[in-house]
């Protein structure tokens, strides 16, 4: 199978040059699923949408306005999978339209109306008395059977470690990562949490997919599989395994707990992909953007999403722009590499000036945090300048004031062209820990439709709007100073950032 994966990109880059030049829609059964995009159809499954039903959020608030609204009317089911629920009366407010939702649903006798809730275990109990746990259980204890809430607990947190890392700490060996927010047959893919300041001003990505019942009973059911192998939250705050779950995630046996949990996965996205290859021969619809899940769960044997980033980096012909945006810039060794070394495209990365990086003037060591970023950043700029990179390759730092940053993700411009054919969005931030510790899911979207083309690409122009590219005097100014601990730890911190 892996063999495929030269293969799959060059039918990629065939296909999207292909379809700048096309005037017509591509049926399902021709290009994209069956032989375009042989390689990730192996490993993901492909939904063929209308590129006009997405929507692409602007603003934090715009993104809060849009859960608020279509949690409270949504009358099928509404999903959600997130790191944590903050404890803020916006976040109240969230509540309270899911609440009215059910509400609805009971009094209607609609039977069929489910609510899924999916957390990390550790974020999601921070706080103790006011949590996003004690957020929840109200909706548990009124409405059983129609609401559940699950808390994906890591296997690697266990034993002495579980026993003696301060919360906060605990969070960095793994956490469940994922962004969905789904009501009805439409969703948000995003990479914000559901915390007041993700809904003012904390800068993210969220993408509207509207009216898309075949992707949202997929990412629906992600939701469900991964929730089967978390602790279910019960009315009265406490925990228990998943009816169909016999190993406990941090008292039984983790390499058990671990090959179950990849098993499930692979069952689920197997299952899904067989269902596709049935239907997709009845199907004589055609569409104009196709969308395929990428998950990257590596304790569990999952690589969907690290194998695509770098075949699509690997196979970046000259003349193809990348423009790269993560929160948190610490990119794996690999991706590095690979950027630097071995691709041809011309890559601008947007990550965060100190100043918006979440953990600016924290407290303690986790103050810290922003000059290990710092560092990590300097470390990259000069690898480039030693390979004489600076060409293509260059390095902005986001500044917003009184703003922080939280963006990821990625536009593919093919050569020669102002609109990009490419865009995936979602959780990833492409560093270390998203590649190796975290649950994660991303999308990559591939569309030839000129409004949704042109409405990523704005997307871009704006975050780009707010970056200042580095150069040599960047990483020598005063307040850029890295501590010599910081410098000395850093091989060891960067497999938790």
């Amino acid at each position: 199978m892996f063999t495929n994966v030269w293969n799959f990109t060059s039918r990629l880059l065939s296909y999207g040059t292909a379809a700048v030049k096309a005037e017509e829609t591509i049926h399902p059964k021709e290009r994209p699923c069956s032989d375009a995009l042989t390689w990730v159809s192996d490993y993901a499954p492909c939904f063929g949408i209308h590129g006009n039903s997405v929507e692409i959020l602007n603003t934090p608030d715009e993104f809060y306005q849009t859960l608020k609204t279509n949690f409270k009317n949504a009358k099928k089911r509404i999903v959600i999978a997130s790191l944590y629920l903050g404890t803020g009366q916006l976040e109240q407010d969230l509540v309270n339209g899911i609440e009215y939702a059910c509400e609805r649903a009971k009094s209607s006798g609609n039977k069929d109306f489910e609510v899924h809730i999916l957390l990390d275990y550790n974020r999601g109990s921070r706080g103790g008395d006011v949590s996003s746990r004690t957020m929840l259980t109200p909706l548990l204890e009124r409405f059983e059977g129609m609401v559940q809430v699950s808390l994906y607990h890591t296997p690697d947190l266990s034993g002495y470690l579980k026993q003696y890392l301060p919360p906060k700490l605990d969070e960095t060996v793994g956490v469940q990562h994922m962004k969905v927010y789904l009501f009805d047959d439409s969703l948000v893919m995003s990479g914000a949490n559901l915390s007041d300041n993700y809904f003012t001003n904390r800068q993210d990505r969220y993408v509207q997919f509207n009216d898309c019942p075949e992707m949202c009973n997929f990412f629906s059911g992600l939701v469900k599989t991964v929730s089967t192998f978390s602790l279910s939250l019960t009315a009265d705050n406490s925990t228990k395994l998943h009816p169909e779950w016999e190993i406990h995630p941090y008292e039984g046996d983790h390499k058990d707990f671990k090959e179950a949990a990849g098993k499930t996965v692979s069952k689920y996205i197997k299952s899904v992909t067989d269902d596709q290859a049935d239907r997709q021969t009845k199907k004589k619809i055609k569409f104009d953007t196709y969308v395929y899940p990428l998950l990257q769960m590596a304790l569990f044997g999952v690589h969907t999403e690290e194998m695509f980033v770098k075949q699509l980096f690997r196979s970046a012909s000259d003349g193809v722009k990348i423009s790269l945006a993560t929160g948190y810039f610490n990119l794996t060794k690999q991706y590095q590499n690979i950027i630097v070394l071995e691709s041809l495209a011309n890559f601008n990365l947007l990550i965060a000036s100190p100043q918006v990086n979440g953990f600016y003037g924290a407290r303690g060591v986790m103050g810290n945090i922003p000059d290990a970023y710092t560092y990590i950043a300097s470390s990259f700029y000069h690898l480039v300048k030693y390979y004489n990179m600076q060409h293509r390759i260059h390095l902005y730092e986001y500044y917003r004031h009184q703003w922080t940053y939280h963006v990821k993700g990625l536009w593919y411009y093919l050569p020669n062209q102002t609109l990009p054919f490419l865009s995936m969005m979602g959780s990833s931030n492409f560093g270390h820990r998203s590649v190796h510790r975290d649950i994660e899911c991303q999308i990559a979207l591939v569309t030839q439709n000129k409004q949704l083309q042109t409405q990523l690409h704005q997307e871009q122009v704006n975050f780009f709007a707010n970056g200042v590219e580095t150069n040599e005097e960047t990483f020598q100014e005063t307040d850029r100073y890295v501590p010599m601990w910081v410098r000395l730890a850093s091989p060891f911190l960067r497999r938790y950032l």
